[in-house]
């Protein structure tokens, strides 16, 4: 018997989340259309409300509800210590930490010359532009510790060289190869705590 469409649908649908495959979707499909009706309007809601309600903050890129978000407001907080993250889901990574009392800034990415992402594709000018500000006395690069983020932090250390800022990169506590948003809070903590000087 054939699939009905709306069923194949929501299928289609689901295979195009991260992580997803055929099976997959085809299980949450029919997980939601058990599920009582309330339950499939709350989670079509929550989704439509986090496309409409969440924007970037002004300041770090990160994304949040209202601008400049919760830590760039937060005056206990180091403004200047700069912790430089590729995505949003790694300063969540670095935050759950608690080993970085600083700022954020969020580049939107890594550079990655097969996938055609260029310095002009990242936040790497909007960067430049605070921390050449003078109100930044340390910039920790903490892309991801593999090729792309290696670059990424090596291209932004020869940017930021004499930006009278001090350089650091996170340690190698990280795996190589490795994402932020999966590493466990105490790698992130001590790849944050024994960051290194750039030469």
């Amino acid at each position: 018997m054939k699939t009905p469409p709306p069923i194949e649908r929501l299928v289609a649908e689901l295979r195009r989340l991260p992580g997803i495959g055929e099976k997959s979707a085809t299980r949450l499909a029919f997980f939601l259309l058990a599920a009582p009706e309330r339950a499939v309007r709350a989670l079509a809601d929550a989704i439509l409300r986090v496309k409409l309600e969440i924007i970037l903050c002004e300041r770090c890129f990160d994304l949040t509800d209202a601008s400049p978000c919760p830590i760039c407001k937060d005056e206990r907080r180091d403004a200047a210590l700069l912790c430089v993250v590729e995505e949003p889901a790694d300063r969540a990574a670095v935050e759950r930490s608690g080993a970085w009392r600083g700022h954020y800034f969020v580049l939107g990415g890594a550079l990655s010359p097969i996938d055609g992402i260029g310095p002009e594709d990242l936040r790497i000018a909007e960067l430049e532009a605070r921390v050449r500000g003078g109100a930044v006395r340390e910039v920790a690069l903490a892309t991801n510790p593999n090729a792309e983020g290696d670059a990424t932090a090596h291209y932004l250390a020869e940017r930021l060289r004499d930006c009278g800022a001090r350089l650091t990169r996170i340690a190698y506590g990280m795996p190589m190869g490795g994402d932020l948003e999966y590493a466990d809070q105490v790698t992130i903590g001590r790849s944050l705590q024994n960051r290194s000087e750039l030469s």
